[in-house]
């Protein structure tokens, strides 16, 4: 029980309230943050096993290859950590968590149903959209720490690519906040409507494309290009640090799988029942769609990631957005 005061809590009481259930917000989110990446993970093997027949992923452990991503953990954890003579040190070891951090501070932003969010933020799209662009800071700190020229040619392509990308990337998120006039995803949330699927469809297309080519997911993943450059800027990274790398893509996979459900799909809203597990069903779908567009489309070149990226997704973006702001002023 918590003091009172002439029957009303007293003000520590209160705080201590606060501070007890903004850290139970955050456990949940970390949690989260630790495990549904690792779901994507299991998911891609089981997938692209399916789609194209590998055979470790589907018998790994006996039933199903359950064990395919346990034994991917032991192999990182029992190789050999391993700096460059040359390399920043400590700027070496720094890289793989500041690739990784920003994805979990988004994280707390996002809700996935009503009041089921870490932290609420009237302005959570600028947000989540100025954090992940932090994670590039990341990447670059790798590739130029490794005192490896492959290692630095890979991690300004990325950022090239990023900075591409990041244009249409937000321009597209802002079609649906200008749509539902509020930087609030439960505000945007609740203002959304299933004609929108049709009226904000190009800007959602624009949106999931641009931030794959944000995460260099393939078709979009020519900054790292593991049968051509090696392994891009984490080509010099060994071990547990490289495992922090691929958690951090596969966090931006669920990342912006939830910014799509929640922003352009209706996030909770569904039928029957408005619950968060409309969210994860659609988040779920959408990264299914991720990994079929990895075994499906052969990787870019250089000048078509460019191409595509002011040629047609900038272009499409400021379409939708001249649309959206005439249909907002007219309706």
């Amino acid at each position: 029980m918590f003091p009172t005061l002439n029957g009303a809590p007293t003000r520590s009481a209160v705080i201590v309230a606060e501070v007890l259930e903004a850290a139970l917000r955050l456990l949940i989110v970390f949690i989260a943050f630790l495990t549904l990446p690792l779901l994507v993970g299991q998911l891609e093997h089981k997938v692209m096993a399916h789609m194209q027949s590998r055979v470790g992923p589907m018998y790994a452990g006996g039933f199903h290859g359950w064990a395919q991503l346990v034994a991917d953990g032991v192999k990182f954890a029992q190789k050999e950590e391993i700096v460059p003579a040359a390399a920043d040190r400590t700027v070496f070891r720094l890289a793989p968590a500041l690739a990784l951090i920003p994805y979990f501070v988004a994280m707390i932003a996002i809700p996935i149903g009503p009041d089921l969010v870490g932290r609420e933020i009237d302005a959570g799209v600028f947000f989540v959209l100025a954090v992940m662009g932090v994670g590039v800071i990341g990447t670059l700190m790798a590739g130029w720490a490794s005192a490896n020229k492959y290692s630095l040619l890979g991690a300004v392509r990325q950022v090239s690519q990023l900075m591409a990308y990041e244009l249409p990337f937000v321009l597209a998120a802002a079609s649906v906040v200008m749509a539902a006039g509020s930087l609030g995803f439960t505000d945007i949330v609740d203002a959304w409507q299933p004609w929108w699927l049709i009226w904000q469809l190009p800007a959602a297309v624009v949106f999931f494309v641009a931030g794959l080519a944000e995460l260099n997911r393939p078709p979009f993943d020519m900054p790292v290009a593991d049968a051509e450059i090696i392994f891009g800027p984490y080509t010099e990274y060994t071990g547990l640090r490289f495992a922090l790398f691929l958690l951090a893509e596969y966090a931006g996979i669920v990342l912006l799988c939830l910014l799509t459900s929640v922003l352009f799909l209706g996030g909770w809203h569904g039928p029957f029942v408005d619950t968060w597990l409309w969210t994860i069903a659609k988040a779920a779908v959408l990264a299914f769609v991720v990994v079929w567009l990895r075994v499906s489309y052969p990787r870019l070149r250089a000048d078509q990631l460019q191409k595509l990226a002011w040629q047609i997704l900038i272009p499409v973006a400021l379409a939708q957005l001249l649309l959206t702001g005439v249909v907002t002023v007219a309706w």
